[in-house]
């Protein structure tokens, strides 16, 4: 028992490149990597545009949910 070499997981390569969604998973993680990424290196060049960006998609929401909680029904109506 004690000249047996002990390995933990698989430390090859596959056997087969992966194909069909495995590829396109991967292709599209990849993609989704880069993108990440240059938006990253984008707002470290750019803080003041990131930060404005920021700020514009952030009051696009708040202004968007407080129109949204005023047109729930609440017995009068503010469209005819």
């Amino acid at each position: 028992m004690a000249n047996d070499e002990l390995s933990a997981g698989f430390t090859g390569t596959p056997t087969e490149p992966p194909t069909g969604l495995r590829k396109a998973a991967k292709t599209a993680t990849d993609a989704v990597s880069r993108e990440a990424n240059a938006v990253v290196v984008g707002a470290a060049d750019h803080p003041y545009t990131a930060t404005g960006f920021a700020l514009t998609v952030a009051l696009a929401f708040a202004i968007g949910y407080i129109m949204g909680r005023s047109s729930v029904d609440s017995g009068r109506s503010y469209w005819r």
